[in-house]
């Protein structure tokens, strides 16, 4: 079998090839990244450490990057603050207890002069099950995602109850 050279060949060329024809697949068919367009929206995806209780999370699109941080308060209340790589120019986030559900959102206030820093407080999530809606606009291009509430601390909730 190996003394015939089409098949000598054949098993050189073939992984050659194979090689070619998915580094060609992925240039021809990815989506090329490119610079966000004023005017338009797009989607935060939210990071792995949004589903752990660790107090962080962390959104992103490309270079867009936001982060959230929650400390508990007494009586129930969420103190929410955001960190983020651009300034923005506002940004509006909502809670609600079903992925259905529609709440009107509230607007988080600037902390610095740079726009870079924001908070608020919130009523604590009802259930880990919550969801964190977000909307942030910079440089006229609006950023929105949803993430559950699992990353904040609920600990202490629970032992206010």
């Amino acid at each position: 079998m190996f003394k015939n050279k089409h098949i000598i060949i054949a098993l050189l060329v073939a992984p050659i090839l194979s090689i070619i024809a998915y580094f060609g697949t992925d240039l021809a068919l990815s989506e090329k990244p490119h610079a966000a367009k004023e005017g338009q929206s797009y989607k935060l995806l939210s990071k792995s450490n949004c589903r752990y209780t660790s107090g962080i999370c962390d959104m992103e699109n490309g270079e867009f990057k936001i982060k959230f941080r929650s400390e508990n308060l007494t009586n129930n209340k969420l103190e929410l603050s955001l960190t983020s790589a651009f300034p923005l120019e506002g940004i509006k986030v909502a809670l609600v207890d079903d992925p259905e559900q529609s709440a009107k959102p509230l607007d988080m206030q600037s902390n610095s002069k740079d726009g870079k820093n924001w908070s608020i407080n919130l009523p604590a999530p009802a259930s880990e099950e919550s969801w964190l809606r977000v909307a942030a606009q910079a440089d006229g291009v609006v950023y929105y995602g949803d993430t559950q509430t699992a990353f904040v601390k609920y600990e202490t909730l629970l032992s206010d109850k």
